[in-house]
């Protein structure tokens, strides 16, 4: 079963991403702090992250950058989501995520994109 970890400050979408993942047949880890990241990662090694951009007061940018810039971690796809911002400046640039989708979510747009991924990776 692929495992996916979703980071986002907001429990309710948490909670909302949780069901919808799990009922389509995905092992699902949540965190609600982004600070907390890479010791997720290295707890849970997920296949996929959706990380949004909004954390509190962190930027998910800046923690998809780490992620997909370390060598133990390039390797997992990393989709960021959020509300208020778009991400095409960052989409070419070192770190970049491999793909975003803007809230509010289509529910089948979110399962294409991480399948699309995981077929990928």
């Amino acid at each position: 079963m692929r495992r996916i970890l979703a980071v986002d400050d907001d429990s309710d979408i948490l909670e909302v991403l949780q069901f919808i993942l799990e009922d389509s047949g995905y092992e699902v880890e949540t965190l609600s702090d982004g600070q907390y990241l890479f010791e997720k990662i290295n707890e849970s090694t997920p296949d996929l992250i959706l990380l949004d951009i909004m954390l509190g007061n962190l930027d998910g940018r800046e923690l998809c950058r780490a992620v997909k810039t370390s060598k133990e971690t390039n390797n997992i796809p990393v989709i960021l989501i959020s509300a208020s911002h778009t991400v095409s400046d960052s989409l070419n640039q070192q770190g970049a995520p491999n793909a975003f989708i803007a809230k509010p979510f289509d529910i089948n747009t979110l399962l294409d994109a991480i399948k699309t991924q995981l077929t990928a990776a």
